[in-house]
């Protein structure tokens, strides 16, 4: 049974990745070429590091000002000073110094505080100052703060990660940051599968609780499988949903089918997800009316923008 809504808070999902997959060099030229993109892929993990495209976030957030966002392949900027300068220049390392906020505070703003995954800096979450803080993070920039662990053999670190945001109005809500491992091998399906047992059985950190264990919870992030279209193939897409849908104790907020907007190429991969709340989401660059983040070809997913009706958790 859902609890009675009431309220309303805005959350994003956004994989800032970027690919060299993409046709970079196609017209109309938007400055991002497929030079660019092997430097991004080389140096940068092809995270969000284009100038161009950092300044596009800045403002998209800036315009929203989403109350708690999810950020996956976001680059972190203490990479910088392992990047060989001949690649700097268009990136953010070509003017940031130590000490300079990183690309997820930056793009977010002053009013907003990051927690980072376990050994995984460019998976975080941000939450608005305004809206809430997260509890045991007393500064703007917390790595290795959300709670997780490495599911062996699928690769480092963590890709869940758990935050409890103390809202600033009294009350609490769980936060988990998920990007399941991408692959359609055997393998890939067995780490996906194994990562959403994190959040829905046991973190594997310890306590012996799932990454969901709050009273109220929002799970949301790049699940690199599509739990709807690929159920009959995909045994973590079916893994997934034995959790989440209709009539179960999470649902998804935003649509899913094959009808729903897609955030990579024909598939919508990320998602948001609740035990309490319900809502509706847009997808910029896809929602009639709604621009995309960035006009150029860089991005190569689309972010989640949700608003969710709840009373606020006790």
């Amino acid at each position: 049974m859902k609890k009675p809504l009431l309220g309303l808070l805005v959350v994003v999902t956004f994989n800032t990745g970027t690919t060299d997959g993409l046709a970079h060099d196609a017209l109309p030229d938007d400055g991002y070429s497929s030079d660019d993109a092997l430097t991004s892929d080389l140096h940068y993990g092809n995270g969000l590091a284009w100038v161009p495209a950092v300044e596009a976030a800045t403002a998209f957030f800036a315009e929203l000002q989403p109350d708690v966002v999810a950020f996956q392949e976001i680059f972190y900027s203490g990479d910088c000073a392992m990047i060989p300068p001949e690649a700097h220049a268009g990136f953010v390392c070509e003017s940031w110094a130590d000490g300079d906020p990183t690309v997820a505070n930056a793009i977010t703003g002053m009013g907003y505080q990051v927690a980072c995954n376990q050994a995984k800096p460019d998976k975080c979450l941000a939450v608005r100052r305004a809206f809430g803080t997260f509890r045991g993070c007393d500064s703007d920039l917390c790595l290795d703060h959300l709670a997780g662990a490495r599911v062996p053999d699928c690769g480092g670190g963590s890709r869940i990660g758990r935050g409890i945001v103390d809202l600033v109005g009294g009350g609490e809500i769980t936060v988990v940051n998920v990007h399941g491992s991408s692959g359609l091998s055997l393998d890939d399906m067995s780490c996906r599968v194994r990562q959403f047992d994190q959040v829905f059985v046991d973190l594997g950190d310890g306590a012996g609780e799932p990454a969901a264990n709050g009273a109220v919870n929002i799970i949301l992030g790049d699940l690199n499988t599509d739990p709807v279209r690929l159920a009959d193939g995909d045994t973590s897409a079916a893994r997934f949903s034995e959790f989440v849908g209709e009539d179960k104790a999470f649902d998804f907020i935003n649509e899913t089918g094959r009808l729903a907007p897609p955030t990579y190429a024909i598939f919508n991969i990320d998602h948001v997800v609740s035990d309490a709340f319900t809502g509706s989401c847009e997808v910029p660059g896809v929602t009639e009316g709604m621009p995309p983040v960035l006009d150029a070809i860089y991005f190569d997913h689309k972010p989640i923008v949700c608003r969710l009706g709840g009373d606020r958790p006790d």
